[in-house]
């Protein structure tokens, strides 16, 4: 663990020079985080915690994570009568890392959100920087409550950093109605060979009217398409083990890029801004036909369509022959900022802990969810999956159960990529060359050259967790 012997300095480009007088070692030890734990789990002792504000940042909608714990609030006003949960939205982890650095800096610590929800990138730039609460105690003692690997990437240097909020797999969604219309068996899609044939036909037996999924011409293209889908499956790395760049001569980048490639080039993909509503018009007129996505996107089809409701289906990513793995899963993490102050650290515990093991209060809130569009995910607790709720069908998916086929697209997951400090970074160069190739102003051939050589000038030597 070279870099966390570093100096206390920010990775990301956008405050290196901000933030270079903050001088310390490793992360500091937490504020109460492991005193709080016996409290703060089912069976301790019950605290009382003064009134006071919890404020919170993610990315998204975090309203509805806010209701639930309203709720919580008022079923337990006996321990925090007077606390209220202020929910705000954060434009990317990026702006989350520099606003914290910045009230560091100043000792503002007040400022600064109680509860940050990160991906696994975030959690190592806050880490890194001193920012997250050690929770290697607190959660250790209980970790086989929870789905295996629920912490793997918030674990760096054998500590804990960040709590499980969610543990998703990579899925393919499908217009069931669209490939019965046009003769085209979608059990073809186990594999990516099969994917890429479905595209095929459908383009061919449509008159080119069907596209099999979509390109985004901006920066969702690598994140979601490679970074988090195709990269990992294919066995990809930006970096060897020792931070070495080697994108440009990887053969599971080149497989991986490759793949998109010939997608993109063979017609099969309708260009369109990912997450806008002229991609949801297109998708409701059956002219783009699959999603290769994270399980996330589910919320986003439910809220968003509204022509094709009870056409979709949903199955576990397609593999790659050769590699023979699944999609890689996703986690997002719950995290307790340092504050310097820890009145509320086992209150952020008992409401993190109550959320993933409180199996009715949990299904009350997902029916709300399920009402309302909001985004929800199913338990990381292995008690909760037990519960036939989380098997029962669902009407826009024609009967499928998407839970249950969730739960089953996490096995056989391929690994995640590898993340270090330098991602954040390293993801702004990649996706600016991939890009440009979309834009039709270079090879994906070029893409890639041009991502290796970026990469071994502006960064250089990675350094690995």
């Amino acid at each position: 663990m070279k870099w966390f012997r570093a100096k206390r300095i920010v990775a990301l480009t956008l405050i290196t020079a901000l933030l270079a007088a903050c001088g310390t070692t490793e992360p500091p030890a937490p504020g109460g985080g492991g005193s709080a734990a016996a409290s703060a789990q089912a069976g301790g002792k019950s605290e009382s915690y003064p009134s006071g504000k919890l404020v919170w940042w993610a990315t998204g909608q975090p309203k509805f994570r806010k209701m639930y714990f309203d709720s919580w609030l008022e079923r337990n006003a006996d321990i925090a009568p007077g606390v209220e949960v202020e929910a705000t939205t954060i434009a990317t982890n990026n702006d989350a890392l520099q606003k914290i650095a910045m009230y560091s800096m100043s000792g503002d610590y007040e400022s600064m959100p109680d509860i940050l929800f990160l991906d696994s990138v975030g959690v190592v730039n806050m880490a890194m920087n001193g920012f997250l609460l050690d929770m290697t105690d607190y959660y250790s003692p209980m970790a086989d409550q929870f789905v295996p690997g629920a912490v793997s990437d918030a674990t760096i240097g054998g500590k804990i950093y960040a709590l499980p909020d969610a543990v998703r797999p990579q899925m393919l969604f499908y217009n069931a109605e669209v490939f019965e219309r046009y003769g085209v068996d979608p059990a073809m899609m186990n594999t990516f060979d099969g994917y890429l044939e479905a595209g095929r036909q459908l383009k061919e037996k449509s008159g080119g009217k069907v596209y099999l999924s979509y390109i985004d011409p901006g920066s969702y293209t690598w994140r979601y398409w490679c970074r988090r889908g195709l990269m990992p499956q294919a066995g990809a790395k930006i970096w060897d083990d020792a931070g070495n760049v080697v994108i440009g001569e990887d053969p599971g980048t080149k497989l991986a890029l490759g793949f998109l490639d010939q997608l993109n080039s063979e017609g099969l993909l309708y260009k369109t801004d990912m997450m806008q509503q002229p991609l949801y018009e297109a998708t409701d007129e059956g002219i783009i036909a699959t999603y290769y996505m994270g399980a996330f996107w589910d919320e986003f089809m439910r809220g968003n369509l509204t022509q094709t409701v009870g056409d979709w289906r949903a199955m576990a990513a397609p593999v790659f022959p050769e590699i023979g793995t699944g999609g890689a899963p996703v986690s997002t993490f719950y995290c307790l900022i340092d504050k310097h102050d820890d009145t509320y650290v086992g209150l952020l515990q008992k409401l993190w802990y109550d959320f993933v093991t409180d199996g009715e209060a949990y299904k009350t809130w997902v029916d709300q969810m399920m009402t309302e569009n909001g985004p929800y995910n199913n338990p990381v607790s292995l008690e909760m999956l037990k519960d036939p709720y989380w098997q029962e069908p669902s009407d826009f998916y024609g009967g499928q159960s998407f839970r249950k086929t969730e739960s089953e697209a996490l096995n056989n997951p391929s690994a995640n990529l590898v993340v270090t400090p330098s991602d954040a970074e390293a993801d702004n160069i990649i996706s600016a060359e991939i890009e440009t190739y979309v834009a039709g102003e270079q090879t994906m051939e070029q893409a890639i050259a041009n991502m290796d050589r970026e990469l071994k000038a502006r960064i250089g030597q990675a350094q690995i967790p």
